[in-house]
């Protein structure tokens, strides 16, 4: 449909179905998006960021060096959280994923995570796999985090080949599949450069492991900060 007829038919979509939380499926307010105010505030946040050695540092510490890591949520299946991922990734809802950053970069812009951040880099999707999902929910994310901090969003980061999904490998199998997929263009921009390595989920941490040596291999001179929107628990 072309843009312009969206942009006429979207007030009346909305006027006859109203968008409503994914969580408690009340109506929105004209400020909200995806998720009402008060069931935000329910989601279960790691306080990670406020721990020496958490478990997302433990997990990402053999891909190279890094300045600090933290996992904002605390995801578990069979949760609101994780409904909310399957429906960014699995189910056609980005703008999930723009909502789950902004409200992660709030709480840690508070707490000062960003310090001298100059650019979000988001893990990569195989270009083919993201052609058929359409979007990379991981770009999404940053787009949320970009809107509270003000950082621009690099793709420099790119996975030159496709992997098996992760879920039901072994650590060691997880690390295996994921070895040397990622490539980092244009270092020399990133020579002295403070960047924050953004992904969705941190399980073991090999995706995050195989992202940073990438980067620190490329410009070994650049600082690397690491969030994951969730860390599985």
């Amino acid at each position: 449909m072309p843009r312009r007829i969206t942009r006429y038919l979207s007030p009346l979509v909305d006027l006859l179905f109203p968008p409503a939380c994914h969580i408690c499926g009340e109506m929105l307010h004209t400020s909200e998006s995806g998720i009402c105010t008060q069931c935000a505030a329910t989601l279960p946040r790691s306080g990670f960021h406020h721990r020496v050695m958490n478990p997302v540092e433990e997990r990402v510490a053999g891909g190279g060096k890094f300045e600090r890591a933290t996992g904002f949520f605390l995801y578990q299946s069979d949760t609101d959280l994780s409904a909310l991922i399957q429906d960014i990734k699995y189910r056609h809802y980005p703008i999930l994923g723009q909502r789950l950053g902004q409200i992660a970069a709030t709480d840690l812009k508070a707490d000062h995570f960003f310090s001298d951040i100059d650019v979000i880099m988001p893990v990569p999707m195989h270009w083919w796999k993201e052609t058929r999902r359409g979007y990379n929910q991981c770009h999404m994310i940053a787009r949320g985090i970009s809107a509270v901090i003000s950082r621009p969003i690099s793709r420099d980061l790119k996975a030159t080949r496709g992997h098996r999904t992760q879920t039901s490998l072994t650590a060691g199998q997880r690390q295996a599949n994921l070895s040397g997929i990622f490539t980092l263009r244009h270092p020399a921009r990133y020579a002295h450069s403070h960047i924050l390595l953004l992904d969705d989920i941190c399980t073991t941490g090999a995706t995050l492991q195989s992202a940073l040596q990438a980067i620190r291999q490329a410009a070994p001179t650049c600082r690397v900060t690491i969030l994951a929107l969730c860390a599985a628990i």
